[in-house]
């Protein structure tokens, strides 16, 4: 095979034309290239002036670090979605103020509240190749050599970057160890909620609606962003001023139809698309199926854990939230990936790309680099129920003493060897988290869940068994219910200060220390760090020989005439489309917006469908304004587009042909939700907060003046 390099393959790839305008997740650096397939869509603005994230309107596109988000006004006001925001909404809810419940409207700056010492807004200022500087190291090198040498050079390229006081970078791999970017983020760390909707809008149909179509939910709430006085990233003070963005979207105001350009900006968080026949395998029997089943009986043990105690249950809300959507998502994904015949669909694909490659005058080094790689993924199936059940052993407070172990470990060595995660650039994340373990903590709820993940680690075979856990929890589920007991009530880390203060203490202290929770973390500690140096072994050679895989790949697509694009892996992205309705079975039909009239016929008082009174009076009354449909004559509330998208996109901002704001992301349609794995255009759909309701809203129904005339809206 003539051996092209990435650039140059990537390059042939676009040149060919054949971007579709519904799939690809691509960088801002490729838009330009598709310049013909954006204006095709519809697409009115300058493609150029998309590969610039610092200028409109990528520079208004944030991350929250799990979420998308976006500036819309020039006072640093964000829009995302409610259960973007679910965490700062429980952290300041009491039970006499559930702010779940009540919803939250700041009428005032000051009145404004801390959405929690560990809420981040990330700003993208840069997003630049370096993989020749990430590369340099690894001539010659396998396994944790490799994995070493391109760990070091990462955090080198870090501390240089963060050298830029109040920004925090990052390096991300792109098309599986084939190239690598420089991210640099302004970090701004004093981030207030402003305004929240109720649940019963916010998240009206709950997990009976999730990733379904027709959905009917506002899902949305907006933050400030803050900064010190100097205008510089600064922790949270009462008087730092709000944050000025180098740009922000204008909301618009025109009807949104079927068949209009839609495009979507955002931080997608992983796909596996270009993942190996083997791999689809494995996830579609084994991994997605051990999935639910952990995380049902995961939910299951929380709600009894917390049923008659409102207090627990407010403690646990975005925990269970979070759990419930992964639940429906894996259950999703194992249903779409079935219905798509993936297993048969991927294998073909492969094997035909495996005998196009076989034709390539000197492919041999790609076709041994493929069967080594296929050896790697074999070798680590062996420990794959182990592996997934292990994270679960270290819950809550048992993993903050596992966190505060580990961190005194780390200190004792020069900052730039410092694992990941517990360098001095994360140290004040660490204690925001563990400051806000105080209101998502409690201890019976805890024990609950252990036993719960005990239960599953006791069925292991005994060769995946480890001695340190068995040290730890005991060898049998009568025996690990005494020790849950002593070791929850010999602790004293369920105080924040304690935990604070132990995180300032050095290894010496720590490992001298008389609390069960810590005494227990130093047991545990070898075994992490010996499962870790073996998953760091196997992660060496899977970055050295995924890119012969991926060389392949790319080749065979260009010779298909294919645009490729990189797997999502949380970093800015860019898709774009059409306002699209579905047909995702036959005889079924749907079409691509909602209005109001839903959220009437699916309401019987009774959780989750209860929407709240004021709203129920106000679709009534149908006074809907300028926000009216022209075509249905009521109040829209989501919409559908063929938009590529998948978790992180949460909260990403729709823009029309113009650029301007049209909706938020806020999910998929469940025949859709295998996307990460397969993208199917029969079924792919997002689904979307129409902005006219979100004003409608904010004009009628829970008034927000201020934030309408912020943003430069009519009042109605």
């Amino acid at each position: 095979m003539r051996k092209r390099t990435l650039a140059a393959s990537m390059a042939l790839t676009l040149a060919a034309g054949a971007a579709q305008a519904d799939e690809g997740m691509w960088m801002p650096s490729q838009l330009p290239q598709l310049s013909k397939a954006l204006r095709a869509a519809g697409f009115e603005g300058d493609p150029a002036q998309l590969a610039d994230v610092t200028r409109a309107p990528l520079a208004a596109v944030v991350s929250l670090g799990g979420c998308t988000a976006s500036f819309v006004s020039a006072q640093g006001l964000v829009v995302t979605n409610h259960h973007c925001a679910m965490g700062a909404i429980q952290l300041n809810s009491t039970p006499e103020n559930n702010l779940i419940e009540n919803g939250f409207n700041a009428p005032t700056l000051a009145a404004e509240v801390s959405a929690g010492p560990a809420a981040r807004i990330y700003v993208t200022v840069g997003f630049d190749n370096i993989t020749d500087r990430i590369l340099a190291g690894t001539k010659g090198k396998a396994g944790r050599a490799y994995f070493d040498a391109v760990d070091a050079a990462k955090k080198a390229v870090v501390a240089q970057c963060e050298a830029d006081a109040g920004h925090r970078c990052s390096v991300a791999d792109m098309y599986y160890g084939s190239a690598f970017y420089l991210i640099k983020q302004l970090e701004l760390k004093d981030v207030r909620l402003v305004y929240a909707p109720p649940v019963s809008i916010g998240n009206y149909g709950d997990e009976i609606d999730n990733f379904v179509w027709p959905r009917h939910v506002g899902d949305f709430s907006f933050y400030r962003a803050y900064v010190g006085k100097d205008g510089k990233p600064a922790p949270y003070a009462k008087d730092n001023v709000p944050y000025q963005p180098p740009a922000h979207l204008s909301v618009s105001t025109a009807p949104v139809k079927a068949g209009d350009f839609a495009m979507i900006a955002g931080y997608p968080g992983v796909t596996f698309r270009h993942r190996t026949a083997s791999e689809f395998e494995n996830q579609i029997g084994w991994l997605l199926p051990n999935r639910v089943a952990l995380l049902e009986g995961l939910i299951q043990t929380i709600d009894k854990a917390t049923a008659g105690h409102p207090d627990k249950v407010v403690l646990y809300a975005s925990t269970v939230a979070s759990l419930k959507n992964n639940l429906k998502r894996a259950q999703g994904e194992l249903e779409g990936l079935r219905r798509s015949d993936a297993i048969r669909v991927r294998g073909e694909d492969e094997k035909a790309m495996l005998a196009w490659l076989g034709k390539q005058p000197g492919a041999r080094a790609e076709q041994a680099g493929i069967r080594a790689l296929q050896q790697q993924l074999d070798a680590g199936e062996a420990n794959r129920a182990r592996d997934l059940v292990l994270p679960y052993l270290r819950p809550g407070l048992l993993g903050a003493a596992v966190q505060l172990q580990r961190l005194a470990l780390e200190r004792g060595k020069p900052d730039a060897q410092r694992e990941s995660g517990y360098q001095q650039r994360d140290e004040a994340m660490l204690a925001g988290g563990l400051k806000q373990l105080q209101r998502r903590f409690d201890p019976e709820v805890e024990k609950a869940t252990l036993r719960f993940a005990l239960q599953r680690y006791y069925a292991l075979p005994q060769a995946q068994r480890v001695a340190e856990f068995d040290a730890v929890f005991g060898t049998s589920e009568a025996e690990a219910t005494q020790r849950l007991e002593a070791l929850y009530a010999g602790t004293r880390l369920g105080n924040e200060a304690t935990r604070l203060a132990a995180m300032q203490q050095d290894a010496a202290a720590l490992a001298a220390s008389d609390d069960s929770l810590l005494k227990a973390a130093a047991t545990l500690q070898p075994a992490l760090l010996r499962l870790e140096a073996e998953a760091k072994q196997r992660a060496g050679e899977l970055l050295r020989l995924r890119p012969a895989y991926m060389q392949a790949l790319i080749a065979y697509r260009t010779s298909q005439g294919r645009a490729v694009y990189p797997d999502a892996n949380s970093t800015l992205r860019v898709s774009f489309g059409k306002v699209s309705p579905l047909s995702p079975r036959d005889g079924v039909d749907y079409r691509p917006l909602t209005t109001v009239a839903g959220i009437v016929e699916k309401h019987t008082g009774v959780v989750p469908f209860n929407a709240p009174k004021p709203l129920l009076e106000a679709i009534a009354k149908g006074d809907f304004g300028s926000t009216v449909d022209p075509e249905l004559r009521t109040q829209t509330v989501d919409f559908l587009t063929n938009l590529d998208t998948t978790g992180g996109n949460s909260g990403s901002p729709v823009l029309d042909a113009q650029g301007k704001l049209i909706g938020l992301n806020f999910d998929s349609n469940w025949e859709a939700v295998s996307a990460s794995w397969m993208y199917d255009p029969r079924y792919k759909r997002a689904i979307h907060v129409d902005m006219r309701y979100l004003r409608w809203l904010l004009a009628k129904v829970y008034p927000a003046p201020n934030l309408l005339e912020e943003m430069q809206l009519p009042a109605q």
